[in-house]
């Protein structure tokens, strides 16, 4: 059994990230387990309920040594419903405020590069509701119309929001929406980090992936998917999810065979992996640190390189 004494001091946020099947969650709760700290999930669909098998929610991760490690923005929303990433940096900072303010260590933990980056850097993504009256108004314009009214909102560096009408309109709609509200209203400071990524080979994520997909295929994926369209959500949604919810719903409404499903799944989450490690080395690239960690490293080796990252942040 480790030394479960906390570190003497950790930084505001430590980020662990890696892609689909190199073990970050685990490593993730022993480290919070260590840091006396909760984790915030990073991962695009595991916000939903009844999505559990297919998004690999494996709860019982966040136990470490027979006690749970708090969680956070897992099963917050109901499945059919779209949370954008504006959603994703609300909630975010809501938690993260909260663990900061009871003294716990914020723990962000996933695989959605999109998301890590957009809290480690503060995205500005005002969400930005439809303005039905403005709208009316600006119908009737020609693209030109439309393009000399951004422009008097803004300098017009982005050419893609006047390439059609519709766009124009949505530009106009956002601009006039950010003039009436303070930037302090709508931005989010970037957060200081101390990344830590799970580097895994790539035959050995293979395998992985492989061994997963037919363990999760064993414990009834095909039977959450059927009950999730029996409550009601609708298949185009699940689709949209992909991945798991988007084969397995083609299979369970008769589009192709369960063969065709696990196959062309299994190939999915591979394409899927690799485009996690390009936006992670993207990061890199665009001057984000990141400590990696080899996965075949035992979790005690991991997490005591770890705490050495940690100390020297």
């Amino acid at each position: 059994m480790h030394n479960s004494q906390p570190v003497s001091r950790t930084p505001k946020l430590v980020t662990v990230l890696g892609p689909t099947a190199s073990g970050k969650t685990t490593f993730a709760a022993h480290l919070a387990s260590r840091l006396d700290g909760e984790i915030i999930s990073a991962d695009s669909r595991q916000v939903y309920r009844g999505m559990d098998i297919g998004t690999g929610k494996d709860l019982a991760d966040y136990t470490v040594d027979g006690k749970p490690v708090p969680y956070h923005l897992i099963d917050i929303r109901d499945a059919g419903d779209k949370y954008t990433l504006f959603n994703y940096q609300h909630d975010f900072h809501k938690v993260y405020n909260d663990i900061l303010l009871r003294h716990k260590t914020p723990i962000l933990c996933g695989g959605t590069g999109l998301y890590i980056e957009s809290i480690l850097k503060g995205y500005r993504l005002p969400d930005v509701p439809e303005n039905i009256d403005l709208r009316k108004r600006l119908e009737s314009k020609s693209l030109d119309e439309l393009t000399r009214i951004l422009s008097s909102y803004k300098p017009l560096h982005n050419t893609t929001d006047t390439d059609t009408r519709k766009r124009a309109i949505r530009a106009i709609e956002i601009a006039d929406f950010q003039s009436r509200h303070p930037a302090s209203e709508l931005d989010y400071p970037p957060v200081d980090s101390v990344i830590i990524g799970i580097d895994i080979d790539r035959e050995s994520r293979r395998q992985k992936i492989s061994s997963r997909l037919k363990k999760r295929l064993d414990e009834g994926m095909v039977d959450e998917i059927r009950a999730l369209l029996d409550k009601g959500v609708s298949s185009g949604d699940l689709i949209y999810y992909g991945l798991e919810y988007k084969f397995v719903t083609l299979y369970v409404t008769g589009k192709i065979n369960f063969e065709e499903m696990s196959s062309q799944l299994e190939i999915a989450i591979h394409q899927f992996a690799k485009r996690q490690m390009t936006w992670f080395r993207g990061m890199e690239k665009r001057g984000f640190t990141i400590h990696w960690l080899d996965f075949s490293l035992s979790v005690s080796e991991k997490i005591d390189k770890a705490l050495v990252v940690i100390r020297n942040f």
